[in-house]
């Protein structure tokens, strides 16, 4: 069988070793298999803390949809939007869709190994390697970009790969689409996009630059991208000025380029290394593997970019699945020249067994909390740190589940002890968009106004009509209060066993600010 691929012809047997249409059935069973029993082991734990910080503020991004937002893209406030809507505001509802993306990457794993040549068990393994990396189950577990990115990422992979083994030139508009949207999930496939030129630019592969279809499909990504582009051009990028600020606040952990490949390695789980690496040699150096060198090159590219940008250990995970699946191909190739059958079981039945034991360090809540603590304490380790802040019996992404309905409470508290004259013309203001985003949420049915704050997207949101007279204010230093208000006085305490020292606070309520509020607010803009 040839397939023609842009100006030459390169035989299937000479890229991919031949498989039956059982064996390629057989594997998609599996895989299907396994997505599925990922999808409910989600479902099962995804309700057992609490609502994690970004995801109250998606839910007030969901009532104010834009075209942008300081600090995301804007579908991730349409997701949420949409689950609201359909599903209601409980955790498995706002969830279901991340589970559902996490079975969904499995499957784009197993098709990738199946386009690379990838039997059953190959298939199985790359699926094995990404059910078990505890970056993924953490962030499945939560309603975020960051559940997406790898689907859109991978999405765009598999495509690449038909084309590069002779497929439609027109299905560079499907990777357009695709590429396009995943700009609208996470601005960071912007680097995934650029990756993947200089990739083309580095191997023979860049005779596709000089057709048409590629740049159509270059086009529709841009088409895409375009509202959120007009939107950061009309806000004078307001995204581009909130990640200097992050740079300059420090706020970050800095790492070495060692240290933060060595987190990478911890973070897709240890014993997996061997597979991603081996997938990196498949795409440089096996004589198969080398016609989709492309691949290899994005992982790189992306790589130094991290380390030159300073990203966050995170930000690199949606590149794995298309190096395990490469992995897993040449892993199986090696047990199969060997009289070392054992292995390929032995390799499978390891991953599971320490993935479980590494499942609650990856954020996957299957112990409960004290269990956790005792757990973390009894084997001496805890997550690697993502950002500079004191840290309390919980490592952050667990913290931040716990806290905000008692924060709330709090509030309504405070509230409830005005004078419903009074009480009618007091606002909320929360420092941080995790405390607006608890008020709007949990003070909704509590009888509260909606938050003010100049966080984030929440400074666009504005006064809301409030003049300062009556102001809850959260978490805010006496002097500074003393300053802005004729007079304060201390209501209420936040305090919360497990969340973030951060969140502890007091709460004031304030009379007679100095100024009017409409006024002021440019001095309230917090983006960091």
């Amino acid at each position: 069988m040839t397939m023609a691929s842009g100006n030459r012809s390169v035989r299937q047997s000479d890229q991919t070793p031949r498989f039956g249409a059982a064996s390629y059935e057989n594997g998609i069973t599996v895989a299907i298999a396994l997505s599925l029993l990922l999808f409910a082991l989600h479902m099962l734990f995804n309700g057992r803390y609490g609502y994690f910080i970004d995801e109250l503020y998606y839910l007030a991004c969901s009532h104010h949809l834009a075209w942008g937002y300081v600090d995301q893209a804007p579908l991730i406030a349409v997701i949420t939007w949409l689950e609201r809507i359909t599903l209601g505001d409980s955790l498995h509802a706002l969830r279901f869709l991340p589970a559902v993306a996490a079975g969904l990457k499995v499957l784009l794993t197993a098709l990738i190994a199946r386009e690379l040549g990838g039997k059953v068990y190959t298939q199985a393994l790359a699926c094995i390697a990404v059910i078990v990396a505890p970056v993924y189950l953490g962030i499945d577990n939560l309603l975020t970009m960051n559940a997406f990115e790898p689907l859109f990422w991978m999405g765009c992979v598999l495509i690449a790969i038909r084309i590069l083994k002779g497929g439609d030139q027109r299905l560079w508009l499907l990777f357009g689409l695709l590429a396009g949207l995943g700009i609208e999930n996470k601005h960071s496939t912007l680097l995934f996009g650029f990756a993947f030129f200089v990739g083309l630019l580095l191997t023979p592969e860049r005779r596709f630059l000089w057709q048409p279809w590629i740049w159509l499909g270059g086009l529709l990504a841009l088409v895409c991208f375009l509202p959120n582009l007009l939107w950061e051009i009309h806000h004078n990028f307001p995204t581009i000025e909130l990640l200097r600020n992050v740079q300059r606040s420090g706020r970050n952990v800095a790492l070495s380029p060692v240290s933060f490949i060595l987190q990478q390695i911890l973070i897709m789980h240890p014993l997996a290394a061997p597979l991603w690496l081996a997938g990196l040699w498949y795409y440089f150096r096996d004589s198969q593997g080398r016609h989709f060198r492309v691949l290899g090159w994005i992982y790189v590219i992306l790589l130094l970019l991290m380390l030159v940008l300073s990203g966050r250990i995170y930000y690199l995970a949606p590149a794995y699945p298309m190096l395990f699946s490469a992995g897993a191909v040449a892993f199986q190739g090696f047990a199969e020249r060997t009289p070392r059958q054992w292995a390929k079981p032995t390799y499978i039945v390891v991953l599971v067994l320490t993935g479980i034991l590494l499942a609650p360090f990856g954020y996957f809540p299957i112990l409960s909390v004290q269990t956790y603590i005792a757990y973390a304490k009894a084997v001496h380790f805890e997550p690697p740190r993502i950002e500079n802040h004191p840290m309390g019996p919980l490592p952050q992404l667990y913290a931040d589940q716990f806290g905000w309905k008692e924060m709330a409470e709090a509030v309504s508290g405070a509230y409830d002890k005005l004078p419903p004259d009074e009480r009618k013309n007091c606002a909320i203001f929360g420092q941080g968009y995790g405390q607006a985003g608890a008020i709007d949420f949990f003070g909704s049915k509590l009888g509260l106004p909606n938050a003010l704050s100049g966080h984030q997207s929440y400074y666009y949101w504005g006064p809301r009509g409030y003049t300062g007279e009556c102001v809850i204010v959260m978490d805010d230093r006496p002097e500074r209060l003393a300053q802005l208000f004729e007079r304060y006085e201390k209501v209420a305490t936040v305090y919360h066993p497990y969340s973030m020292p951060t969140e502890h606070f007091d709460i004031y309520l304030c009379h007679g600010l100095r100024e009017p509020l409409a006024t002021l607010w440019p001095e309230l803009k917090l983006w960091d």
